[in-house]
């Protein structure tokens, strides 16, 4: 097991960016030649080289690179298919560390405020670790504790981050990706300040307390800190093991996940941003664990109904009514065949929706034709001159299709038309915004924008 200490923290993270560094630099040389000499990039075995430099430095990078791989049009295929690969499993601190890291956070006599806490971590991520432990009342609890030096170590990141994302637009004009950078800078700075998560967690708890099948931890404040999370332990084991139960058991786990995801949407305008396999558990009767909340996005009412009136649009094969619902979300000065292009990507993702009988969420069982779409639709934004979408598109897509993901390993045959107009048919932008401020008063979480 590899031990991150005081002594070796620094001289850490400078082999880490030097590494990082010299794969980037890498890349630049290797696309400039393709793109301006005429040299022939092996892109695979490029990506290759690339996912083993950025694997082995672990950190907030890799949490950086595995969110990038589930936004399209965010770096080229062959290199999303490698960062896909990398597991946010980084270097565990020890003990004698971990110590240390606690009574910084809760005093010297941190470890008198709990029954037992267990040296081991339970789980090493890319920004901290959660050990198990019990209350002194009795309750498990899970205590996550974030790394020393993180928010460092982002911004360094995050400047890597953009070097690699500023290449790649030289090199396909496709996408202007500066608000995906910006989405992604805030989402995860966002990340390191726990109290925040602690308080979606509550907002969470309060949007699906009437929701069955369906659990959120509580957040204990007085063991926890801007660095340290604390809240009740729920077991369960992962979702993909769900894979081999009867369809009717799957089918129950993804009606509750997709309520999971769009009730807090379309009643309150706030959506989870990370739908990681690893950030939900399911019990042995199908109640579903959510577990991490640091990448939450609130969006006003007007993006909701912007949202629902592309819907309609594409129900109604009505044009005006889709460059509506693309300006309130922010896209400018669209064409005609951008619209069209646009709507060829937007058929894809809301097509089970506006398909009103059970079935799969994609029929042909493989992901081929999803790719084969999305790079269709990305050659024809190309040859149109580009597109710099707006950064809350940013999340929102990618929830659409990290949640169609584990619809497609759960194999569930739901009529996906009927769970969404559920949520949508009695739709009203003023009661959203309303519900949404008592909401966030509630669970002490700042409404990010002027009312």
């Amino acid at each position: 097991m590899v031990v991150v200490t005081d002594d070796n923290s620094f001289s850490g993270r400078v082999r880490r960016y030097a590494q990082v560094s010299t794969a980037m630099g890498g890349l630049a040389a290797r696309l400039a030649g393709e793109r301006y000499l005429g040299l022939n990039l092996d892109r695979g075995r490029h990506a290759a080289e690339l996912k083993a430099a950025l694997g082995g430095i672990k950190g907030p990078l890799m949490k950086v690179a595995q969110l990038l791989a589930t936004i399209p049009d965010g770096m080229p295929k062959e290199y999303v298919q490698e960062l896909a690969q990398l597991q946010a499993n980084a270097p565990p601190m020890g003990w004698p560390f971990v110590r240390r890291r606690m009574a910084g956070e809760l005093g010297t006599d941190w470890e008198t405020k709990f029954r037992d806490f267990e040296k081991t971590a339970a789980r090493a991520a890319s920004l901290g670790q959660v050990h198990r432990a019990t209350a002194l009342d009795g309750r498990p609890l899970a205590c996550k504790l974030q790394y020393p030096d993180m928010a460092s170590a982002v911004e360094a990141d995050l400047r890597q981050l953009k070097l690699a994302m500023g290449l790649y637009e030289r090199y396909d004009r496709a996408v202007t990706t500066a608000e995906i950078h910006a989405e992604i800078a805030d989402r995860l700075r966002e990340e390191l300040d726990y109290e925040r998560e602690a308080a979606h967690m509550r907002l969470y708890g309060e949007i699906l307390r009437g929701e069955p099948g369906v659990a959120v931890p509580t957040p204990l404040p007085d063991l926890s800190t801007r660095r340290l999370l604390t809240m009740t332990w729920l077991d369960g084991s992962p979702i993909l093991d769900a894979a081999k139960a009867p369809l009717a058991h799957r089918n129950e786990i993804a009606l509750r996940m997709f309520r999971i995801w769009y009730v807090p949407f379309y009643r309150y305008g706030v959506i989870h941003g990370d739908p990681h396999l690893g950030n939900y558990t399911v019990t042995a009767r199908r109640t579903v664990n959510l577990l991490d909340f640091g990448c939450i996005r609130v969006f006003r009412a007007s993006f909701v109904s912007g949202v629902i009136d592309l819907y309609r649009a594409l129900q109604r094969d009505d044009r005006d009514l889709a460059v509506h619902a693309y300006e309130s979300w922010g896209f400018g000065n669209l064409s005609r065949e951008m619209i069209e292009v646009l709507n060829r990507w937007a058929l894809f993702v809301y097509g089970p929706l506006l398909d009103d009988r059970e079935r799969l969420i994609q029929e042909k069982r493989s992901g081929a034709y999803g790719a084969s779409v999305a790079e269709s639709v990305h050659r024809d934004i190309r040859r149109l001159g580009g597109v710099r979408p707006p950064r809350e598109f940013v999340f929102m897509d990618r929830a659409a299709i990290g949640l169609g993901s584990v619809f497609m390993h759960l194999r569930a045959e739901i009529n996906w038309y009927r769970l969404f107009h559920e949520l949508i048919d009695d739709f009203d932008e003023a009661a959203l915004a309303v519900r949404q401020r008592l909401a966030l008063a509630a669970a002490s979480v700042p409404l990010p924008f002027p009312r």
